[in-house]
């Protein structure tokens, strides 16, 4: 199933793709796509429904976020081999962990804020993994009994704040608008394998990003279970799971970053694009 969230800011509704790719209307059967929507039992009943059965969302209504904005949205960093590689930086031993601010959680559609002063704004297509049971010191091989779906999210990244301005990276990562996140969660029984996903970027027409999940240096098993022994994850969370190479940070012989009136278009293989122009704040 791909499960969304349509509407203005902070007043979405939930909603599913029928097989033509119209949008239906979910609210007569669960609140928001939140964690109660995503327990098993509930995507069971969600996915016994006949989507023609539900009213069609009318016009071409906004895509929020696809999930409920989560207790921990949590980032991993130098997760791809290649990418490690282009940023001159050793493999991790361990996964890097960090948050990401919730007030930078955003539609997958929605424009990004140049905030300003800022002079090195980049990009970052990343695997985004939902979950769906509490997650607290999970072993290993338990691990995707606790994921829900996938879905695409955009790490955006102010790199002088990041890494220049004294501290830890979540300066960078963090500024309002800096998580865009969907359009959709496909349930994880539509994919068949997470560590086989080719996913990509686009900066006005350009490609920047062309990489697969087969890179990562830890899987989403390894990262659920990681992550679970020191943050406790609820349903609903997001965890980004790092980003391949070709962001502009990367870009010989000269960096690339971006300035209002870009347009970022990203991508994950079946599940779904985001498209953000940039503005300033």
């Amino acid at each position: 199933m791909k499960l969304l969230r349509y509407g203005p800011p902070g007043a979405e509704k939930p909603g599913m793709l029928d097989n033509d790719g119209m949008i239906r209307c979910l609210a007569s059967i669960v609140r928001d796509i939140d964690g109660f929507a995503l327990s098993e039992a509930s995507l069971k009943t969600i996915a016994s429904i006949d989507p023609t059965t539900l009213p069609k969302a009318e016009g071409n209504p906004r895509i929020g976020p696809c999930v409920v904005r989560p207790v921990n949205y949590v980032c991993i960093g130098l997760n791809y081999a290649d990418h490690a590689a282009e940023t001159g930086n050793p493999i991790p031993k361990e996964p890097i962990v960090f948050l990401k601010s919730l007030s930078a959680f955003s539609g997958p559609n929605d424009d990004v804020h140049l905030p300003r002063g800022s002079t090195k704004l980049d990009w970052e297509v990343e695997l985004g993994v939902v979950i769906g049971k509490l997650a607290r010191s999970v072993p290993e091989h338990d691990a995707m009994a606790h994921v829900a779906g996938y879905c695409v999210c955009n790490d955006v990244s102010e790199r002088e704040y990041q890494l220049e301005r004294g501290g830890t990276w979540d300066k960078g990562k963090g500024c309002e608008t800096f998580g865009p996140t969907g359009p959709w969660l496909v349930t994880k029984d539509e994919v068949s394998d997470p560590q086989d996903l080719p996913l990509w970027t686009e900066v006005n027409g350009r490609r920047m990003q062309d990489g697969s999940t087969q890179t990562m240096i830890f899987g989403v098993a390894k990262l659920v279970s990681y992550v679970s022994h020191f943050i406790t994850l609820h349903p609903g969370d997001v965890i980004a799971t790092g980003t391949p190479p070709g962001v502009g940070a990367g870009q010989k012989p000269e960096p690339v970053f971006l300035k209002a009136g870009d347009v970022m278009r990203l991508g994950i293989e079946g599940l779904g694009i985001q498209t953000q122009r940039i503005v300033a704040a």
